[in-house]
């Protein structure tokens, strides 16, 4: 696996050997720091979950990103088994008139690792996005059967 700045890649799911996320150093200093209710909101986006299901045909993963459009979503393969989700929410600009009562919606970057299993077909990798809701698919190589082939036995 590639090293990143953020740090190293790690697993969000001790018992999912495929699933990578970006170790930040700084997650939780944030809100030591600055009591004020953003600071919980920026990690509540960077924490975005990605569902991963496995049917006979395919690897689907499917991601919660609402009010995000497609443009602000990046979908890419790493070395070449390694599928990545990311993306960024700006917060809204303020006006020097405006006064906020309260700020609930998340802002702020996310970025998801998974590294695929051997039978994936990266090079047919396909994303839709629709309502707010990521799909990434990844089609499976049909498992190849073991060939058997029959030998006659001569003798007496």
């Amino acid at each position: 696996m590639a090293l990143s700045l953020f740090g190293t890649g790690r697993r969000s799911n001790v018992f999912d050997p495929f699933s990578l996320d970006i170790w930040d150093p700084f997650q939780g200093i944030g809100s030591l720091v600055n009591s004020s209710s953003t600071a919980g909101d920026t990690s509540a986006f960077a924490q975005t979950r990605i569902d991963w299901k496995e049917t006979p045909e395919a690897h689907i993963f499917k991601a919660d990103l609402p009010g995000l459009k497609k443009e602000e979503v990046k979908v890419e393969l790493e070395e070449g088994n390694v599928l990545q989700i990311s993306g960024e929410r700006s917060r809204e600009q303020e006006e020097k008139n405006d006064k906020w009562h309260r700020v609930e919606r998340s802002s702020g970057k996310f970025l998801r690792r998974f590294r695929l299993p051997d039978n994936a077909k990266v090079d047919h990798v396909r994303a839709t996005m629709e309502n707010g809701v990521l799909t990434v698919t990844v089609p499976k190589a049909e498992e190849q059967k073991p060939q058997v082939k029959s030998i006659d036995i001569s003798g007496a």
